[in-house]
């Protein structure tokens, strides 16, 4: 049979944007990202809202680093707290979330992991409705603490991944005091999110 150009060059379009959306929605080779079965993520324990992702919102989760204890130890550890009712530091009470708050976890030593389902909105304290927020939170206190080098390369990677993969402008992109009244994400993080947006515009 023999095939009409148009067509053809249609064909071969829709191929070409499948292979796109294939590559971008695979991490890179040098991202590792430790999945929730590897974690031994319980599931959540309530029904989540669905969203179209269009930002990327930048965390600290404002406590101390803790280098001794492993990525897998830190997410369950998470999980719990997120799952359960509690006090924040601050005294204010945390209602039981569905599960762990942020779409991504990136430890002091630059491990990353996946949180809840990118594909439900996260939660929050603070007075800003993260829908069509992809969540990042670095483990720190940024008011106390530096971002550690390796941090600072895994969350370049990280975004870089997420901004191509969901179309999000390097605008976009930025930390969670830019939404609601908090410190989040500390002071030494948000000083630097500019590089990441400047980071992510040479990219494009």
């Amino acid at each position: 049979m023999k095939l009409n150009s148009g067509f053809l060059a249609l064909v071969l379009f829709a191929s070409f944007c499948a292979s796109a959306s294939i590559t971008n929605n695979v991490p890179p080779a040098d991202l590792k990202i430790l999945s929730r079965t590897e974690w031994k993520a319980n599931p959540p324990v309530a029904t989540m809202k669905t969203h179209t992702l269009n930002r990327i919102t930048i965390h600290h989760t404002a406590t101390l680093q803790k280098a001794d204890r492993s990525l897998k130890d830190k997410l369950q550890a998470l999980q719990k707290f997120s799952q359960n009712p509690g006090t924040l530091g601050n005294g204010k009470p945390k209602p039981a979330w569905p599960d762990v708050p942020y779409h991504f976890y990136i430890d002091c030593h630059g491990g990353v992991a996946e949180g809840r389902d990118v594909n439900a909105v996260g939660d929050t304290n603070t007075e800003y409705d993260p829908t069509g927020h992809v969540l990042v939170v670095l483990e720190g206190n940024f008011e106390e603490e530096k971002v550690t080098d390796a941090q600072w390369a895994t969350l370049v990677k990280v975004v870089s991944w997420l901004a191509a993969r969901y179309q999000v402008a390097p605008a976009d992109v930025q930390g969670h005091k830019d939404y609601a009244q908090t410190l989040c994400p500390g002071k030494q993080l948000e000083a630097k999110l500019p590089e990441l947006r400047a980071t992510l515009t040479q990219k494009k």
